[in-house]
């Protein structure tokens, strides 16, 4: 279990402010200071995979290498807190080394022998379909993610929000219907429309977030 307490304390706002001037002008010093004062952020992060079965020092190299990718890229001048774009490249580089993770598993699954041929050579779930194995692998990933999206489409939404996301996106029949479409078809207005399949989307996000 990490103990969020054991990293130190976040920068103040004028003291990041002062760390990232000095980087910008070169110190790695300030560079190594932003990256520590920013490690109970990393923390934080790695609390959300805990249940992925990647153990949780891995999580926080991983998570620190998204951290001084950010630091290092970070341009101030976007308007964007440290914070917030740092939390970013974390997620990302860990959701990175998860989903690689579950590609090798994959892999070596669809290379182990199912059986023999006729002429007694071992063979495996790659020779009989014939495909390029990160063809493959994208393929099962995909319907993975996409029985996920059904699983929570089906669990967080209210009716209305799932009829709103089913035909925005033409999940019912592969046809994508406008705001003003759908704002037709049920008798509401665009703008309400808008705002139902806003809301539905991050009720959609959260919901998948909190699965991966």
């Amino acid at each position: 279990m990490i103990n969020s307490n054991s990293f130190p304390q976040p920068l103040s706002r004028e003291e990041e402010e002062k760390y990232l001037k000095l980087y910008a002008q070169g110190d790695e010093n300030a560079r190594n200071i932003l990256i520590e004062r920013n490690l109970r952020l990393v923390a934080h992060i790695v609390k959300k995979y805990n249940n992925t079965g990647k153990d949780t020092d891995d999580l926080i190299s991983i998570g620190t290498i998204g951290l001084i990718k950010a630091i290092s890229t970070y341009d101030s001048t976007k308007g964007t807190r440290l914070a917030t774009y740092a939390a970013r490249c974390i997620e990302n580089e860990i959701l990175m080394t998860i989903r690689s993770t579950k590609k090798n598993k994959l892999e070596l699954s669809l290379q182990e022998p199912i059986g023999m041929d006729k002429e007694g050579n071992e063979i495996n779930l790659l020779d009989i379909l014939g495909t390029d194995v990160d063809k493959i692998i994208d393929e099962v990933d995909l319907r993975f993610q996409i029985k996920k999206l059904y699983r929570a489409i089906n669990q967080v939404l209210k009716d209305r929000e799932k009829v709103i996301i089913e035909l925005r996106y033409g999940l019912i029949d592969g046809k994508c219907k406008t705001q003003r479409e759908i704002a037709n078809l049920l008798g509401i207005s665009r703008s309400y429309v808008s705002r139902i399949e806003t809301r539905a989307l991050a009720k959609l996000h959260k919901a998948l977030m909190n699965k991966n």
